[in-house]
């Protein structure tokens, strides 16, 4: 591989940025292609697959055989509630390959006595945002009820694109919810994005069973995706 060649795809690696490298099998020739790039290569299907799965892939190009690299960053997925739904979606979307973040400022729930081996910040979202540097990989779950704590993360999820975003809440609990993020700026197209009441409808009543209902629908998005939705902020 080249060395400029190279050097690109480390950064994009180090800024959590999608890209295919597309090695030509015959030839050796490479070359690296972003999301955004993507939709006019010729190659485009093919590509657009590979974003979405995140699986390499060998295939024909008239007769030309090319290997699609893909590297696409390990999904996220930012919690803002310590709470019982929580405690059950943690272990799961671990398993699930998902890295977990838990934000609440509320020290009497966010323990590590509850979230052993958790990524956990026992402070306000507005203090750990910056480090958090949420982006189109991550999905963003605001299960606390209280918009002290869920609303600045939302907008900021939001704005950033993280290719989820759900809330914990009623049909009415959430029509509130829309009016005060829309008072902070949040344009309604980007309200429109938020998943509410949270979770695909199985008719889940436990803390254990809504939780289910989450990860499938976080599942359900970051797979079924378009691959434009992919690059970052």
């Amino acid at each position: 591989m080249e060395l400029a060649l190279l050097e690109r795809l480390n950064a994009e690696r180090a800024a959590r940025r999608a890209t295919i490298l597309v090695t030509e099998i015959g030839s050796g020739r490479q070359r690296l292609v972003t999301p955004a790039e993507a939709p006019s290569d010729p190659l485009a299907e093919r590509l657009a697959e590979g974003f979405r799965t995140g699986r390499s892939a060998l295939v024909d190009l008239g007769n030309e055989r090319v290997f699609l690299t893909v590297q696409v960053p390990s999904p996220r997925l930012v919690i803002t509630g310590a709470v019982h739904i929580s405690q059950a979606l943690v272990p799961m979307a671990t398993g699930a390959g998902f890295d977990v973040t838990i934000v609440d400022p509320r020290t009497a729930f966010a323990t590590p006595e509850r979230f052993p081996g958790v990524d956990l910040r026992a402070e306000w979202p507005e203090v750990v945002l910056p480090e958090l540097a949420l982006d189109p990989f991550t999905a963003v779950a605001a299960l606390t009820h209280d918009p002290k704590i869920d609303d600045g993360m939302l907008a900021e999820a939001l704005a950033r694109g993280c290719f989820y975003v759900g809330a914990l809440g009623s049909r009415r609990t959430h029509a509130t919810r829309v009016e005060r993020l829309a008072g902070l700026g949040v344009s309604r197209e980007d309200l429109a994005r938020i998943h509410a009441p949270i979770g695909l409808d199985i008719g889940a009543v436990s803390p254990a069973e809504i939780a289910v209902s989450i990860l499938a629908e976080v599942i359900g998005v970051l797979r079924r995706r378009p691959a434009a939705r992919e690059q970052a902020a």
